[in-house]
């Protein structure tokens, strides 16, 4: 039997990057998926997936909690296996060019977005069901121009341990994985320039002891992992896959 035969997975942000290859990786498993984003040719071409349903919904709108439940219910009649709480944003800056505006922007895409998808959800969530969170290792290595970024990854890295600890009455797990550096589209919506951003691979890659990027294929196989029954005894555990670089 396949790990998630007869389940019903929502991924957040699954439309590319990490979400997309766990969104493939549960579909080759069995299971069905529910993919969210905010882009429509993005959404498109995932809904389009055999066994992968996909709505617009943007993790820093509040608003777009209730409509996630209702697309919950309208297509999985309101039972959830499992939920992999993935999108998110980061940009970078050093302290003096911290700006107001950037900060209520990824803490509202990264820490308020999952914690309230997690509440309109929760609900949905039978015994035995997984909850996922995506960190980064940014939460320990104190990379130069990420604390804005790295403060809503301790955020949500924090919250994990507390809502493993409220869930566990119900059997719900709750667990993370925080990727190290992937090779996704994460770095062309950071704003940097094409030269910072090679500045910045560069010196990213002299970090990790296996000497390249990780593929989003490589955090899926340890978000599958985590939100499978493979990993029925493991719950307020945050799962490092960065090549050694922290």
């Amino acid at each position: 039997m396949k790990r998630f035969e007869g389940k019903n997975i929502l991924i957040t942000g699954g439309t590319s990057g990490i979400g997309l290859a766990t969104a493939k990786r549960v579909v080759d498993e069995g299971g069905t998926v529910l993919v969210t984003g905010r882009d429509q040719a993005r959404l498109t071409e995932a809904g389009n997936l055999d066994g992968v349903s996909a709505v617009a919904s943007d993790a820093a709108d509040p608003a777009a909690n209730e409509a996630l439940r209702a697309a919950v219910d309208d297509i999985f009649g309101g039972r959830l296996d499992g939920v992999f709480l993935n999108a998110g944003l980061g940009a970078f800056a050093p302290v003096e060019a911290i700006e107001s505006d950037e900060f209520d922007r990824q803490f509202s895409t990264n820490v308020r977005g999952p914690f309230l998808q997690l509440r309109a959800l929760e609900s949905a969530l039978g015994e035995g069901s997984s909850v996922l969170l995506n960190t980064s290792i940014v939460n320990d290595v104190g990379m130069p121009s990420s604390a804005v970024y790295s403060a809503t990854k301790g955020a949500v890295r924090s919250g994990m341990n507390v809502f493993a600890n409220e869930l566990a009455p119900r059997q719900i797990r709750v667990n993370a994985v925080s990727p190290g550096p992937i090779d996704t589209a994460f770095f062309a919506a950071t704003g940097l320039s094409e030269e910072e951003i090679q500045g910045f691979v560069e010196q990213v890659l002299s970090q990790v002891p296996l000497g390249r990027f990780g593929a989003a294929e490589e955090v899926a196989a340890g978000a599958a992992f985590l939100l499978s029954d493979d990993a029925s005894f493991v719950t307020g555990t945050e799962l490092v896959i960065d090549g050694g670089m922290s």
